[in-house]
């Protein structure tokens, strides 16, 4: 047999079958090139998530009506109290008796239903229909929080979108927005909300409070803050196809608990780098890590 130059050899793969000595291209390189090469690095799957547009507003807490309570005749004596403040009230409970200087008691009831804010009444002081009030009630257990929001955030605000109310000294409260002020603060550029809040526990009135108002929802593929980078040319992901890097130019929108929403540029199911940075550049090889396996 005619023996074949070494380089020829080399670069065919010999298969003997019954004596007869095929060639054909070995496919071990062929392989090689596919088969992962450059550093691990930790990948993930763009997913679809639902991201809510939230507006903050901050400000004070205020009853929307406050009713006060008082005799409606002078030089009445406070004999016994009932109520205190910080105490819910249905209308027409007895709140205090009070002596008449001609004898007998006069029982102070309350005009409405709700919590009563400040009381001054105590045995023995004198009340009458010009004095001091003997009890303030908020009525129907209804505040607001008067909040500011920025200017650029008013145009997103309209009448019956929820919130969620942070108030100092009392837990979260569900409320919703009321009204929105029909002007902007000059000196600070922000305009005004009213979020209405019912509670029949007592909150204090003028404390600060925050409120995450909802203002909308959208729903698109979603990545890890990490995943993405702003730059000169614009904001990218780094995409991993047949291992390699390739750098996506992204429209990116809400975030929401690390992650940030992705308008335009991904798809569900590409593979993106969890973490991106400046040392993987296009076109170079990586070894896929998929984020739950890295996490084992």
């Amino acid at each position: 047999m005619r023996h074949l130059p070494r380089a020829v050899g080399r670069s065919l793969c010999p298969a003997a079958v019954a004596g007869l000595l095929v060639f054909s291209p070995c496919p071990a390189g062929a392989a090689d090139d596919d088969a992962p090469k450059g550093p691990a690095v930790t990948v993930l799957k763009v997913a679809k998530s639902c991201f809510s547009d939230i507006v903050e507003a901050t400000g004070t807490i205020v009853a929307r009506e406050q009713t006060s309570v008082r005799p409606e005749r002078p030089g009445l004596k406070v004999t016994e109290v009932l109520a205190e403040a910080g105490d819910t009230t249905t209308a027409g409970q007895v709140l205090a008796r009070l002596a008449l200087p001609e004898g007998g008691t006069l029982q102070v009831t309350a005009p409405v239903a709700g919590v009563i804010a400040t009381s001054t009444a105590q045995i023995g002081n004198f009340a009458s229909a010009k004095g001091e009030a003997l009890f303030t009630i908020v009525a129907r257990s209804e505040y607001d929080l008067v909040g500011l929001v920025a200017t650029t955030d008013v145009r997103k605000l309209a009448a019956n979108q929820p919130a969620t109310v942070w108030i100092a000294g009392a837990d979260d409260i569900s409320g919703k927005v009321r009204r929105i002020g029909a002007t902007v603060e000059p000196n600070i550029q922000q305009g005004m909300v009213y979020i209405g809040i019912s509670s029949q526990k007592r909150l204090l009135l003028n404390a600060s409070g925050r409120a995450l108002i909802k203002t909308g929802q959208s729903c698109n593929v979603a990545v890890p803050l990490t995943a993405v980078q702003y730059s000169s040319a614009g904001t990218v992901v780094q995409v991993i196809r047949r291992n390699r890097v390739e750098t996506k130019r992204v429209e990116v929108g809400l975030m929401s608990g690390g992650n940030i929403e992705v308008r335009d540029g991904l798809n569900e199911g590409d593979v993106v780098v969890a973490r991106a940075g400046a040392l993987l550049r296009e076109g170079d090889p990586v070894r896929p890590v998929m984020a739950a396996e890295a996490a084992k």
